[in-house]
């Protein structure tokens, strides 16, 4: 029987940008590629959140050091995880239509992402923006995905 309230206590499982460097240099063009006409602080709150939703503490944490440096405020980073909730005066109609559909592209809870949440998004974004945020949310999930999966450690990113 495992006792579930244990935290964890490991380090990385493996060095993956030091093992597979062509595909660390393909998703840094797909980052750079995706990030191209957004908005930076509506980029972080996408990263944020998508890292939140996966427990990528690694992205976690360096996405909120990015968002302070880009001016980010500390309330809008702390109420993110409710952004739902605590959303009228901290985040825009845009970035909650973002949060939401990175919410949506994230989970996959139904297998698909709802009408209500894309059209949501469309509404807020032109059709060449919207494919920016879908291939930015793709690519961050790439990231925690990765960053989950080798186990990277938090706290050494600096911004």
């Amino acid at each position: 029987m495992t006792n579930d309230a244990t935290p964890h206590s490991h380090g990385p499982r493996m060095h993956f940008h030091k093992l597979a460097p062509e595909v660390q240099k393909a998703m840094y063009g797909l980052e750079m590629a995706a990030r191209k006409g957004l908005d930076p602080t509506l980029i972080e709150l996408v990263k944020i959140r998508a890292s939140q939703l996966n427990h990528c503490a690694f992205c976690i944490d360096m996405h909120i050091k990015d968002a302070r440096k880009a001016g980010m405020t500390e309330e809008r980073i702390y109420l993110l995880n409710a952004w739902e909730e605590e959303a009228a005066g901290y985040y825009t109609e845009k970035e909650q239509a973002a949060i939401a559909l990175t919410e949506a592209v994230t989970v996959l809870t139904d297998g698909f992402v709802p009408d209500a949440v894309y059209d949501r998004a469309a509404a807020q974004f032109e059709e060449q923006e919207l494919a920016q945020l879908i291939a930015l949310i793709t690519t961050i999930n790439a990231w925690n995905r990765i960053g989950v999966t080798t186990r990277m450690t938090p706290g050494l990113y600096e911004a």
